[in-house]
């Protein structure tokens, strides 16, 4: 199933917009054929959220990345505007992952709680679980990771630029998708890796059922 997955994305987010660029800007010119080339991915990705059957802090990060990024591709206007555009917006992101990296609450973090609540565990106390300390410290991390990925795409972006202009599209599909695999094994690694913590660590769990016994003590 997994290999089915990364197949998919690999054809919808890499092959085809690569395919669509390739053989249709001739006839549209450049711009038009980089909007064109993005539809499938598009379209992909809103299946993919309808697909989760539920709106959760990951769910609305997806479709909000997806919305910002096709309005700025759209209201672009031209196709070196439109990869310049991809530039400052690889750039926000990275500046967004460190804020709420500094801000201590790092976004990563609520994804994790999604897919946990999706497995069946009880979001209050996974929340806790993951806001003790060693826990904490790794969704920090891979927040970190997000912020660098974000910003070398930005710089590497805005060096195929000027040194190729628009012909760096396709060369931005591919290191944008070889990036988002590199991200996807770090972030999976990082995972299972907190999993290793939680599971070493069953004072944690001990202190965080403790914790909420006390809050229903409390209440009572």
């Amino acid at each position: 199933m997994k290999k089915n997955v990364v197949l998919l994305d690999l054809l919808i987010y890499a092959a085809l917009p690569l395919f669509v660029w390739n053989i249709i800007r001739d006839y549209t010119g450049d711009y038009y054929a980089m909007l064109l080339s993005s539809v499938p991915g598009i379209i992909y990705t809103v299946y993919r959220f309808i697909e989760m059957k539920k709106v959760n802090t990951f769910g609305l990060f997806i479709l909000g990345t997806l919305i910002v990024g096709t309005l700025i591709d759209v209201l672009a206007g031209s196709s070196l505007q439109l990869l310049w555009n991809n530039v400052y917006y690889a750039a926000v992101l990275s500046l967004f992952f460190l804020l709420t990296m500094i801000m201590g609450k790092p976004l990563p973090l609520y994804f994790g709680l999604d897919f946990a609540e999706l497995q069946g565990f009880d979001r209050n106390f996974t929340k806790r679980l993951y806001n003790k300390k060693p826990v904490f410290q790794i969704f920090q991390l891979i927040t970190l990771c997000f912020a660098m990925r974000s910003g070398v795409l930005a710089i590497v972006k805005a060096w195929l630029i000027m040194e190729y202009g628009v012909e760096a599209f396709d060369k931005g599909i591919i290191l944008r998708q070889a990036f988002s695999w590199i991200m996807s094994g770090i972030t999976v690694a990082g995972f299972f890796y907190i999993g290793k913590i939680i599971k070493d660590s069953p004072h944690l769990v001990k202190e965080v059922q403790d914790e909420l016994q006390n809050d229903r003590t409390n209440v009572i």
